[in-house]
């Protein structure tokens, strides 16, 4: 412990980290990483939405010579989808990661389950290449976004001591993604052709991705009554002893405050 700290509330309020977790468990008893059974079945719900979502990366790749084909354009043409859907996903993930933040992972959950299913219905019915670019850059980019960042974030707050191997689980969605649905894309668009295939990737999506959404409805419970209980407050109200600052360089001192 550093010269002039007290005890570890101090040194986290000092520090700007949190108390360590055994200070939280005694202020607060049944906190957020102890539900092991339902953070586990939470992520497994999680993975199964990253598997099914992360269509939106891999499907427009497969159908690329089909959709060239279809609509008649050179190949730099055929490329603009796919384009737009990493732009879509890009952005996407920071406007509903942001969204998550504030109302829980539900809602970009189920934004993105629309947002989906009306992609691939209305990219199956398009008549120009520039309104299948539109219909994946917007709907479909977008949709696939929610499954990704958002999650990611939520499965965080459900872990503490696994959380490195429960966020590299729940990763592995959107490559179990492009394990899974190319060659289930390829067989159907073989057998249907491609817009029969977006239209039932869209009703799949739609009656998968929604109920699942509302699995994922509860939001995590994160402490606070640690930072609000009497001891934390009246650390802060009362002076501190100064840190020993190092007598090394002016820089230092810098560094210490």
């Amino acid at each position: 412990m550093p010269r002039g700290i007290r005890n570890a509330t101090d040194f986290s309020i000092l520090t700007l980290m949190p108390p360590p977790p055994e200070a939280a468990l005694n202020d607060s008893p049944g906190i957020w990483w102890d539900e092991p059974t339902y953070a586990w079945l939470r992520l497994l719900a999680a993975l199964t939405v990253s598997t099914i979502g992360g269509v939106g990366m891999w499907c427009v790749v497969v159908a690329l010579p089909s959709v060239q084909a279809d609509f008649g354009v050179a190949r730099g043409d055929a490329s603009l989808p796919y384009t737009l859907t990493m732009i879509g996903f890009g952005l996407g993930g920071i406007a509903l990661g942001m969204l998550a933040d504030r109302q829980g992972v539900m809602r970009p959950i189920l934004i993105g389950a629309i947002a989906l299913a009306g992609g691939y219905i209305v990219a199956a019915s398009t008549a120009t290449i520039w309104t299948f670019a539109l219909a994946q850059g917007i709907l479909i980019g977008v949709g696939s976004s929610a499954t990704f960042s958002p999650l990611i974030a939520d499965t965080s707050l459900w872990f503490h001591r696994r959380r490195g191997i429960a966020i590299a689980i729940f990763a592995s969605g959107n490559y179990l993604a492009g394990t899974i649905w190319p060659p289930i894309v390829q067989h159907f668009i073989a057998t249907s052709g491609w817009r029969a295939t977006y239209f039932g990737i869209g009703v799949f999506c739609a009656v998968t991705m929604l109920p699942l959404a509302f699995v994922l409805r509860r939001r995590p419970f994160i402490p606070e009554s640690h930072a609000a209980s009497p001891e934390v407050a009246r650390s802060r109200e009362r002076p501190t002893a100064p840190l020993a600052a190092p007598r090394c360089c002016p820089s230092c001192w810098h560094a210490a405050w």
